[in-house]
C-alpha cells in the first residue's frame, strides 16, 4: 500500500468523526508490517478529557485485534476543509512510541500534498522503558 492510499482511507475514516464540540474532524489509516489497515476517527466528548483521537483509535483498535507491528499512519484532519498538515498530538505521539521504532512513518495530508515524517523526527527522546 502506497501513501496516497493510505491518505485515501484516513479521509474515508473522517467522514465518521464525531467532533460536535469543536468541529475538527479528523481520520487515521494504520498500516501494520503485514499489510493490515485500521482506521480511526476522533470521538468527542463533552466532559473532554474522554476524548479519543483518531491516531489512537486506530492503534487501540488494531491492539485489541492482536496486531503490534505497524509501519506508517496516514492523518488528515481540519474542520470544513483540509487546508493544513494535521500532526499527531504530543499523546499520540507517545502512543505510537510503544509500538513503533523511530523510522515509522507518518505521512501528513493538507488538501493539496503529502508530507512524511519518521517518528522519531516528530518524537526525538521519546520516553521508552
Amino acid at each position: 500500500m502506497n501513501k496516497n492510499e493510505l491518505v485515501s482511507l484516513a479521509l474515508s475514516a473522517r467522514e465518521n468523526s464525531y467532533s460536535p464540540y469543536s468541529g475538527f474532524k479528523v481520520g487515521a489509516a494504520l498500516l501494520t508490517k503485514n499489510g493490515k489497515v485500521y482506521k480511526g476517527c476522533n470521538i468527542e466528548n463533552g466532559a473532554f478529557s474522554p476524548t479519543n483521537c483518531a491516531e489512537r483509535t486506530a492503534v487501540f483498535t488494531a491492539i485489541a485485534d492482536g496486531e503490534k507491528e505497524f509501519k506508517a499512519i496516514a492523518v488528515v484532519g481540519g474542520a470544513d476543509e483540509i487546508k493544513n498538515f494535521c500532526p499527531p498530538c504530543g499523546v499520540c505521539r507517545q502512543v505510537l512510541s510503544e509500538f513503533c521504532k523511530e523510522d515509522f512513518e507518518i505521512h501528513l495530508f493538507n488538501g493539496e500534498e503529502i508530507k512524511t515524517f519518521t517518528l522519531g523526527e516528530l518524537l526525538p527522546e521519546s520516553f521508552n522503558l
